[in-house]
């Protein structure tokens, strides 16, 4: 797996095929991997490049040279970008959803088109986005981050976890956990404290995503968690070139629950949008 060094910090992605390129964002707890199905479909016509962030697969964690940021993890994506890049597809899932957002606002110039799979990007449920029903959702999401906050404090990574993974994933998801997987999940306690903290206070005002006007494709489960599914369509209204699409029966992890027909959504709004529209399309 290749690597560089980004102020003092080791980040691994990968990188495979050729053509226009597109660039994947995985979850939280997770890491580029996560994307092996759709890269394999995708690399026929395709440079897909998949980073892992900050504290994921063999990037190293957060080096503390100042404030955490969306901003810090969005560079970290526009770094592992081969130099000289055209325009390219992005795609974020989750917290990969929220820097990809960031992303777009940071570097709009890099852009031709964007997927964003139920953003994390908390910040919209308050601030400038004033509907007063998104502020319950808000405060939804404030408690789990404020455990996941504590627990880094006090130690108690498990109960943090469990409490975090039944959350978005449905009570009773934890107890079904692989014993390994919890363990894994218990050690990145810290960078998802981050992670809350980046999505939460992150300052871009709604007239900043107005501007983002390329094609958009927004997923969201039906069955996820109401902040995410609010958030989705938060996305669909502002930004210019968005259309939303429900995946009926998925909860907040469908590329992984429901890869099929999220991957082929992904791949035909890829293919629309690519420059040269005779590339093969994706399984």
């Amino acid at each position: 797996m290749p690597t560089i060094n980004l102020s003092g910090a080791r980040v691994a992605y990968t990188q495979s095929g050729s053509g226009e390129t597109v660039l994947l964002l995985h979850a939280t707890a997770s890491s580029g991997a996560q994307w092996r199905a759709l890269t394999e479909s995708l690399l026929s016509g395709c440079r897909v490049v998949a980073p892992d962030l900050y504290g994921y697969g063999e990037t190293d964690p957060w080096p503390g040279n100042g404030l955490f940021t969306l901003a810090a993890e969005a560079a970290l994506a526009d770094a592992v970008l081969p130099p000289g890049d055209g325009l390219i597809h992005l795609v974020g899932h989750s917290y990969g959803g929220a820097v990809a957002l960031r992303f777009a606002t940071q570097y709009p110039q890099r852009l031709r088109s964007l997927v964003l799979i139920e953003p994390v990007a908390f910040h919209l449920l308050k601030g400038d986005w004033p509907d007063p029903a998104n502020r319950p959702l808000f405060r939804e999401v404030k408690e789990i981050a404020a455990l996941v906050s504590r627990a880094v404090s006090n130690g108690d990574y498990r109960g943090a976890m469990a409490r975090f993974v039944d959350y978005w994933n449905g009570e009773g998801a934890w107890v079904r956990t692989k014993p390994e997987l919890q363990a894994a999940l218990a050690r990145r306690t810290s960078k998802m404290a981050l992670e809350f903290w980046a999505t939460m206070t992150e300052s871009t005002p709604r007239p900043a995503y107005r501007r983002i006007t390329v094609p958009t494709l927004v997923l969201r489960g039906g069955q996820s968690p109401r902040p995410t599914r609010r958030i989705a369509e938060l996305m669909a209204e502002c930004l210019p070139a968005a259309r939303l699409q429900r995946i009926d029966g998925a909860g907040h992890m469908l590329p992984l629950t429901h890869k099929e027909v999220v991957n082929a959504a992904i791949a035909k709004h890829l293919l629309c949008h690519m420059a040269d529209r005779d590339r093969p399309a994706a399984a």
